[in-house]
């Protein structure tokens, strides 16, 4: 993470930038973190001049009729206008759903409860599990966020 909390890469495993998360916040309680595709500092592969991929934005309205959602994801290439994803559950307990509309699971984020001679796993150990079809960068991206907007 770089720029004093406000920013959050995703690497491959050689180190080259995936993705590129930004959180903006303007005037506002709540913080939208932006996904960009690539690294945004690196000039020759930016894709900044262009739109976002998405949007994620933690919920934050007690008066929603359902009290799981956490988080909402918008995507650009939708028009941005209505969130495209609902993310449900308890990022605490790590136990989250990715919805679409039709309430669809795309991702699920599960606490790992296997047993191993008496040790139990921790919190920090979780399964991703990602649907096929869903893509697998967005999947992780929303994980990143989450742990940034609820640790």
């Amino acid at each position: 993470m770089g720029n004093g909390g406000k920013e959050v890469l995703l690497m491959d495993g050689s180190g080259k930038t995936l993705l590129t998360m930004r959180r903006r916040q303007k005037l506002s309680l709540v913080a939208n973190w932006h996904v960009y595709e690539g690294d945004v500092h690196d000039d020759n592969h930016c894709r900044l001049q262009n739109l976002p991929i998405c949007k994620v934005r933690r919920h934050m309205n007690p008066l929603h009729t359902n009290q799981n959602v956490i988080a909402h994801v918008f995507l650009y290439a939708a028009g941005n206008k209505r969130y495209v994803y609902v993310i449900e559950g308890s990022y605490r307990k790590r136990s989250c759903k990715v919805l679409d509309e039709s309430r669809m699971v795309l991702a699920e984020i599960r606490r790992k409860e296997e047993m191993i001679k008496g040790i139990s796993f921790g919190v920090e150990v979780f399964l991703l599990i990602v649907r096929s079809g869903f893509d697998h960068g967005i999947a992780m991206a929303i994980v990143l966020l989450l742990d940034q907007m609820f640790s």
